[in-house]
């Protein structure tokens, strides 16, 4: 669990640096960092997507995960729940939703999340999420800076979807072969690469809306499996 802990412990240290140390930047200088990172996550997540080795099951994912999200609606209770906190704290504007939602989001997708999480619970590795500590810390100051306080909180449904991978995957590692692990990440780099395009501004996505997208391949891979046997 040391994984998750720094992870969240990271986002929030560093969301505060942005939140009371760096404000006041020229909005040109958060501008022009927030389209770099935009670039550099889209680029994260085209190169995770292509070790994919099952196109056809990647798309059925990407599919059949946007029609089950846009059944339950996952952006409009995430943006509740941001909206709903927002209140509690006595702000408005919208800017704590933003920045808990955008930063939930891109924190908690992608294959740094999925794999270092399974590292972390299989095998006690936390050297991926180590890594993936400082990149969200980085990103932590820039969207503190800009959206505020809500990318502090967004540590909480990072610390739990993550350590809910790790026990997940302690309770049924004999599930979770190569082929799983890969093909759920590749899914999650897409995501990825969807939040790098929300960055841009070129077209907003409802990428919480796409997550149940990640979980498809694990169980069409172990449904598959059970099938051939």
């Amino acid at each position: 669990m040391l994984g998750p802990i720094v992870n969240a412990a990271a986002i929030v240290v560093c969301a505060l640096v942005g939140v009371f140390l760096v404000r006041g930047i020229p909005e040109r200088f958060e501008e022009i960092t927030k389209k770099a990172i935009g670039l550099s996550i889209i680029y994260v997540g085209i190169k995770g997507a292509l070790d994919n080795q099952r196109v056809l099951l990647l798309i059925m994912s990407m599919v059949a995960g946007a029609v089950i999200g846009e059944l339950i609606n996952i952006d409009k209770w995430m943006n509740r729940l941001g909206s709903w906190a927002e209140r509690r704290m006595g702000m408005s504007g919208g800017t704590f939703a933003k920045g808990f939602v955008s930063a939930s989001i891109l924190f908690c997708t992608g294959s740094m999340a999925i794999v270092g999480s399974m590292q972390s619970g299989l095998l006690g590795n936390h050297e991926t999420l180590f890594a993936k500590s400082i990149l969200d810390g980085s990103i932590s100051i820039v969207f503190g800076a800009s959206m505020g306080i809500g990318v502090v909180f967004s540590a909480i449904p990072v610390f739990v979807y993550q350590a809910g991978i790790a026990l997940a995957s302690m309770a049924v590692r004999d599930l979770l072969t190569p082929d799983i692990v890969r093909e759920m990440s590749a899914v999650g780099s897409l995501l990825v690469a969807a939040i790098g395009i929300n960055f841009l501004g070129v077209k907003e996505i409802r990428v919480a809306n796409l997550i149940p997208a990640i979980f498809i391949p694990w169980a069409y891979i172990a449904f598959e499996a059970a099938v051939l046997k």
